[in-house]
């Protein structure tokens, strides 16, 4: 298991969405084309990507995308594409990456940030304070997730 080199050396920073490939392909979408790392919204304007570095290495991603569920109320945003590398999992880095982006929403005047997880994510997004809406369902050729809530 890598650990970063110093946690000085940790840097987040707004990266493009083609970039978010490199950390979505190995994690979210092993065994398929490179091309379904791509989102609907990916490069809407409003879409916000955020990579965490190891030095100059990007070990983390995620995607903050202006997306709406009619269940929730206010100003929303949907968290898309969360990743670290695997052998930078297990080390709480994942936490960097959310918090700069609920700072990042907040700071917008965003009130609700929101995320279908994976089963294996659920904890993660528990601890971090999000809510469960409903039940668990199917993405095809993904599987099972939840849907989640967190007020800003």
């Amino acid at each position: 298991m890598s650990a970063p080199s110093t946690t000085t050396s940790l840097q987040i920073r707004q990266i493009t969405a083609a970039e978010t490939f490199a950390v979505r392909h190995p994690v979210l979408r092993v065994g398929k084309p490179e091309e379904s790392c791509a989102m609907p919204g990916d490069d809407a304007e409003d879409t916000l990507h955020f990579g965490l570095f190891d030095a100059e290495r990007l070990i983390g991603v995620v995607s903050l995308m202006n997306n709406s569920k009619p269940q929730f109320t206010g100003k929303q945003y949907q968290l898309r594409g969360m990743a670290v590398l695997a052998e930078y999992q297990g080390q709480k880095l994942g936490n960097l990456l959310v918090d700069e982006a609920e700072k990042h929403l907040q700071n917008q005047g965003v009130e609700l940030l929101w995320c279908n997880a994976r089963i294996k994510a659920l904890n993660f997004y528990l601890r971090k304070g999000f809510n469960i809406e409903g039940e668990p369902f199917e993405i095809e050729n993904v599987g099972t997730h939840y849907l989640l809530f967190k007020k800003l």
